[in-house]
């Protein structure tokens, strides 16, 4: 499936909501660095990228890993939220379908666009969002010194490698396959070897 954003113009996203988050922190926050929060709420709307997309897609196709993963991914944007609320960072809690980040609002209606084809194809969105996923959280970790967010990305992490797992699984019994378009080939191959995680 031939995605609408390329790898780069995606890859961006994350670099262009640190700069747009930063602007508006509160001032008064000497516990994180400007990037800490501007990552948490880059990650906060990226989950729920995830789980708006789960939603409509699911909507349209009985498919079980769509219903299924949409609700853990309300459980990634809580546990972001709870740290948020500790540090008292800002973020918005915005309707399905809407972000402050204007990059995600276009990866969200692309993802739909492109969900809506077939059922194979909505599988294959599903692999490609927890693919990104993965990776924006490897980054963020690699980038903060604070171990509550590390910790958090980690299990987030973790749930996105068994989403991925589950996407693949369903495009394989779909007769597809999927190639990974942010993660390696080695990394890929490594999560889809693995069994499914416990990640609390």
């Amino acid at each position: 499936m031939k995605t609408l954003l390329n790898k780069t113009g995606l890859a961006l996203i994350a670099v262009y909501a640190l700069g747009t988050f930063t602007a508006c922190q509160p001032e008064e926050n000497n516990a994180l660095t400007a990037d800490d929060q501007a990552s948490l709420q880059f990650m906060y709307e990226e989950e729920k990228l995830a789980r708006d997309v789960y939603t409509t897609l699911g909507a349209l196709w009985n498919v079980n890993q769509l219903n299924n993963i949409k609700d853990s991914e309300q459980n990634h944007m809580d546990a972001i939220a709870a740290i948020m609320d500790q540090y008292q960072v800002a973020y918005d809690v915005l309707p399905l379908g809407e972000y402050n980040d204007s990059h995600l609002k276009t990866l969200y209606d692309d993802l739909v666009a492109q969900g809506t084809v077939s059922k194979l194809a909505a599988l294959t969105v599903g692999a490609t969002v927890e693919d990104l996923d993965i990776v924006d959280l490897e980054n963020f970790m690699e980038t903060t010194e604070i171990g509550e967010i590390i910790t958090i990305y980690d299990q987030l992490q973790c749930g996105s490698r068994n989403h991925l797992r589950a996407y693949v699984s369903g495009i394989v019994n779909e007769g597809g396959t999927y190639t990974p378009q942010f993660l390696t080939q080695e990394a890929y191959d490594a999560i889809l070897a693995g069994d499914h995680e416990n990640c609390h």
